[in-house]
């Protein structure tokens, strides 16, 4: 096992583009480090760096205590699980899993006996003499975790492994990755445009825009402290809700009303005369089913509802609201980056399985004042941030190039990483 230091890593193609730019990440040995963002953010050039498959334009690649800039990929020691799985169709399991150990020279004993432990780790024993091709999508993903497992690498490295899998097998395939990861302590990175595999997933996810490290921190960390608009917007789901803001003390005032909020949050607001505010759904409530003490940690207001949608245990409630033109330019370029996203057209919010609020009707609303986020229109940044809390924060985050990114490598690319 060993760690990974990227330090001020740049990739430029041929037209000059940084797909990768000035990103800086440091993999702890035995770390789960999540790269995420939307389709050409950078991370799987990232990743392709890290394993050697594509040239560094500048600055350091570490693995333990060797720069690796310069090697080939079979002289780095690491295992690679693609997303298209890479496996060989006209070998069995048993041959597929054990052909990085046949290229390495080892014994038939060697080989037998840690290609059997790793089927026996990942339920394969039963289908060791099969063709891939024989195969459902989650065994033949399973089979390519077993091909990087017997290798003994320092690292494992993850390039978007559950795209091609249904919804049900992707959550069964995570849970597995995880508990894998977990028992083999060993150094992963692993890269996916779902957030709900970066927070589920990993110990730090750290979040790319236009090839810009945007924030690295733990799950909990980016999901109650983003530093910005397109963190906030890109991680939880249903994603946070933006409205158009004005402060006066310690009072927002909001589409639907106005809501007292804590005075260190209206401190780090004043001067500015439009805001964004973000809130997550979660932190609303119907306030006929709050008792009197938890009404008092919050504010009300009444607004009619759209749709419902009830699940049971919970339900969601949706009230249109249309955004205030000054900052309708900047919603509009963050639902471009966050892949189609409706930010604008409605408030989305949660309620308990228990509310009785349908459709048409004019609801009294609860909002928790003290998580709601306040962000500058023209940045992004968000102004109430706890930057002691915020994780690593890149030392230019807006310095972002304000082209689309481009040229990002292909998370499919089958290269053996042995040749």
């Amino acid at each position: 096992m060993a760690a990974i230091t990227m330090q001020n890593i740049v990739k430029k193609y041929g037209d000059g583009f940084p797909a990768v730019n000035d990103v800086s990440i440091d993999v702890a040995d035995g770390e789960f480090m999540i790269l995420v963002g939307p389709s050409g953010c950078g991370k799987s050039t990232l990743l392709r760096m890290i394993v050697g498959l594509e040239d560094i334009t500048s600055g350091d690649m570490v693995i333990g205590e060797r720069k690796v800039n310069d090697l080939a990929p079979r002289d780095r020691n690491l295992a690679m699980v693609f997303q298209n799985y890479a496996l060989y169709p006209h070998l069995t399991v048993y041959e597929n899993i054990a052909f990085p150990l046949r290229l390495a020279g080892a014994s038939q004993a060697e080989v037998d006996q840690k290609v059997r432990e790793a089927s026996k780790t990942l339920e394969l024993d039963e289908h060791l003499e099969r063709k891939p091709g024989n195969l459902s999508g989650g065994q033949r993903q399973r089979v390519a975790m077993g091909r990087a497992i017997v290798r003994d690498a320092d690292a494992f490295l993850f390039d978007e492994p559950l795209s091609n899998l249904d919804a049900k097998l992707r959550g069964q395939m995570r849970t597995e990755i995880a508990r894998l990861q977990k028992r083999l302590g060993i150094t992963t990175v692993y890269v996916t445009h779902d957030q709900t595999e970066a927070m589920t997933l990993g110990d730090r996810v750290a979040v790319l825009k236009r090839g810009i490290l945007q924030q690295l921190a733990t799950p909990r960390e980016l999901y109650e402290n983003p530093l910005n608009l397109f963190v906030a917007g890109f991680i939880g789901s249903p994603p946070m809700n933006f409205l158009p803001a004005k402060v006066s003390g310690n009072t927002v005032e909001l589409p639907f009303g106005n809501v007292t909020i804590p005075a260190d949050k209206a401190s780090a607001a004043q001067g500015k005369d439009l805001l964004i505010a973000g809130i997550r759904p979660e932190h609303f409530e119907d306030a006929s089913v709050l008792d009197a003490s938890a009404k008092t940690s919050g504010s009300t207001f009444r607004a009619t509802v759209d749709v419902v949608e009830w699940l049971g245990n919970e339900a969601y409630a949706y009230v249109p609201y249309e955004a205030h033109t000054d900052v309708e330019a900047q919603l509009n370029q963050l639902e471009k980056e966050l892949e189609g996203e409706s930010l604008r057209t409605q408030l989305v919010v949660s309620l308990d399985g228990a509310s009785r609020i349908k459709e048409g009707d004019e609801a009294e609303i609860w909002v928790n004042s003290a998580k709601i986020h306040l962000f500058d229109p023209e940045s992004g940044e968000n102004l109430t941030a706890d930057r002691s809390a915020a994780g690593t924060i890149p030392p230019d985050m807006d310095a972002a190039a304000p082209a689309e990114a481009e040229g990002e490598a292909d998370a499919g690319d089958a290269t053996d990483l042995t040749k």
